[in-house]
């Protein structure tokens, strides 16, 4: 129940983005309906006819005028929601809101009053319950009934204390998994790693399932190759993607002084940017090799050939070779 009342704030959202990006129409709209009370002489460039003409009689007040719209159009079309404060501090709310820690202290936080509710009703029930059992009431028959009743309720209110009070404890001892680190951000638009970088994100995104799938048995309970040849591309690929960032964010300095060099000073810069990025794609071109093998190999497993597998190592040694060459140079 608790969930169905949370508020949707991502729905909320996606609609306020749909309205953003409507409204330099609602913007030209607005002109146009404007220009249809404005008099004609004000609204051409600004010459005036040269022929007198009898100012008619005007039935509405002056309008003030308006800025230009396809100034406000632009703004508002250059401007994405992340740059809209209420916007980006929803987003920020809403994300916090789902993270598994603040969902573990939300639940911990129920239980806890939960448990504080059904202890108060216990000892309350408890204690009517003596009462009316020493006879302090002084009712007569309904004595032995009122404590019988109150028996019952503080059996019940104690039973659901004591769940509470083990849910409770479970919780304490919830371990949450750790969070996984955040992908690396990739270099700007104009920067010459950029290509190079997104081809990255890319390939190191399907190295990771191949090499899930090579970690797992087959059908016949074999696994395809051994954990070892696994691990050692793993750490390999890690390192050269590693070492091929390290080397776009040396690209991305030399491009930033580059920029603000005398003019005389760019085309040296220009030159070492160029090579420094053909080395950057021959980087990633080693990473896809390593890539293609283990495709090779996940295509092979099932048949038994070794050929693949051989070249799984093959590529591995070859990408830990380049990924030395990459820190030496970065």
């Amino acid at each position: 129940m608790g969930q169905g009342r949370r508020k949707d704030f991502g729905e909320f959202t996606a609609k306020l983005e749909k309205h953003i990006e409507k409204l330099p129409d609602y913007a030209q709209k607005a002109q146009e309906k404007l220009q249809r009370y404005i008099p004609p002489s004000e609204q051409g460039s600004g010459s005036r006819p040269s022929t007198p003409v009898a100012p008619r009689p005007q039935s509405r007040p002056a309008m003030p005028k308006m800025p230009p719209m396809p100034k406000i159009s632009q703004q508002l079309t250059s401007m994405t929601t992340a740059q809209i404060p209420v916007v980006a501090e929803a987003k920020a709310k809403w994300a916090r809101w789902n993270e598994p820690a603040a969902k573990l202290e939300r639940r911990k936080r129920r239980t806890s009053r939960a448990m504080t509710f059904w202890i108060l009703l216990t000892i309350l029930c408890g204690l009517f319950a003596v009462v009316a059992g020493t006879g302090l009431l002084q009712d007569g028959q309904a004595e032995v009934l009122q404590a019988i009743a109150a028996s019952a309720f503080t059996l019940v209110f104690g039973t659901f204390g004591v769940r509470s009070g083990l849910r409770l404890r479970a919780l304490n001892r919830t371990v949450l998994p750790a969070a996984p680190a955040p992908p690396p951000p990739l270099p700007s638009a104009r920067s010459v790693a950029r290509a190079p970088m997104e081809r990255l994100v890319e390939s190191e995104a399907s190295l990771a399932e191949l090499l899930h799938q090579l970690s797992q048995p087959s059908s016949v309970g074999v696994m395809p190759v051994s954990e070892i040849a696994v691990a050692d591309a793993r750490t390999t690929a890690a390192e050269a993607a590693q070492a091929l960032r390290g080397l776009a964010g040396r690209i991305q300095a030399i491009e930033r002084g580059r920029d603000s060099a005398p003019e005389r000073e760019k085309g040296a810069l220009d030159a070492a940017i160029t090579q420094l990025r053909e080395q950057l794609d021959d980087g990633v071109d080693g990473y896809g090799g390593l890539v293609a093998a283990a495709g090779h190999t996940v295509a092979a497993s099932s048949d038994g050939m070794t050929s693949s597998k051989e070249s799984l190592s093959d590529a591995t040694d070859k990408l830990a070779g380049l990924a030395m060459a990459l820190r030496e140079l970065s």
